[in-house]
């Protein structure tokens, strides 16, 4: 009865409210209006060339990680890394957060490193991306108080008028989101302090959680996770020039939707579909593209994106079994030929 509870909030809940969220949103949406954008009115030049940033926020993880682990674990590899990262992501399309875990096990298995200083780290790499998070949003809401002033005062709307735009599910979605956020922190937390029980256990995970003050090339670490977050920005940026009624907006616009969107991917949905779409909606609406341009932008821009980092854990989990393969021929190799 556990394991059936357990399952049920790790995989079905994450789904359900995923699809009911894109269902409010969709419903009633003309879907011969996606056909059309996705064979004449799309620019797939500006899709493809946002491709790579996508590939390259997820490579500059892994680095990141190496740099992490090398203290203490420096025989670890960087394509077993590139491959965890890999198919972490891609598994949290199943499972939403089971990557961060399956991550770790990955690089257990393939290179011999502790479990427990794995988690450390990742738990390292969760701090560093919050702050990352907190510095970029403080950025985007001091400069962009201004722009929020102009739209105002051109468009004659004032802040009760804009609040009234929403409807009551809007703010039912929104708090919804949230709840899910804080249950899911507690959640995680809970299971934080039963995995912590034996002692071997609290000293690995503290050696991963405090590998960030050991580490080797500081300035590489910090290089990396710069680069981590303009990769993901220009992930993002680019594809507004796929389309005609986002082209115009400009940068500052664009990183207005990628903080809002990266707060609503911490609500545990798989890839964030449905809270994403709701936030970069909201954004895009708020900056003058009609609602419906909006949900279509973020419906296709996700979908696309998101089969990327689908293709990216298939590759890695082709990878990781040819390198199995190859390691037990050589081990029996070695064996035939003492």
């Amino acid at each position: 009865m556990k394991k059936l509870i357990n399952y049920t909030i790790k995989c079905v809940l994450p789904v359900v409210f995923a699809v009911a969220i894109l269902w409010w949103m969709y419903r009633g949406f003309q879907w011969e209006e996606v056909s059309a954008a996705l064979s004449e009115d799309m620019s797939w030049t500006w899709m493809l060339l946002s491709l790579p940033f996508g590939v390259l926020a997820q490579v500059f993880r892994a680095l990141r990680w190496r740099e992490m682990l090398a203290p203490t674990d420096g025989r670890v590899r960087l394509s077993s890394c590139v491959h965890a990262i890999y198919l972490s992501y891609a598994s949290s399309l199943v499972v939403p957060r089971v990557g961060e875990v399956l991550r770790c096990g990955v690089l257990n298995r393939q290179d011999g490193v502790s479990f427990s200083r794995l988690v450390g780290t990742v738990m390292s790499e969760r701090v560093v991306d919050m702050l990352m998070v907190l510095l970029i949003s403080s950025f985007t809401f001091l400069v962009e108080i201004p722009v929020f002033v102009r739209f105002c005062k051109y468009t004659g709307v004032s802040l009760d008028g804009l609040l009234h735009t929403f409807t009551s599910a809007g703010y039912l979605v929104a708090g919804a989101c949230l709840l899910v956020a804080l249950v899911t922190g507690v959640f995680i937390i809970y299971k934080l302090n039963v995995f912590s029980r034996t002692r071997t256990v609290i000293r690995e995970l503290q050696s991963g959680l405090l590998s960030v003050f050991r580490l080797k090339r500081p300035f590489w670490f910090f290089f990396h996770s710069v680069g981590i977050w303009v990769s993901y920005y220009l992930h993002f940026y680019l594809t507004f020039f796929c389309f005609d009624f986002t082209a115009h907006l400009g940068p500052m616009v664009a990183l207005v939707a990628f903080v809002v969107g990266s707060f609503a991917v911490l609500v545990p949905t798989p890839n964030g579909a449905g809270p994403w779409h709701f936030a970069v909606k909201t954004v895009l609406v708020l900056f003058g593209v009609s609602a419906v341009n909006g949900a279509m932008f973020a419906l296709l821009v996700h979908s696309i994106q998101t089969l990327l980092v689908a293709l990216l854990g298939l590759y890695a989990l082709a990878a990781i079994g040819l390198d199995k393969r190859r390691t037990v021929t050589d081990a029996s190799t070695h064996t035939e030929n003492p």
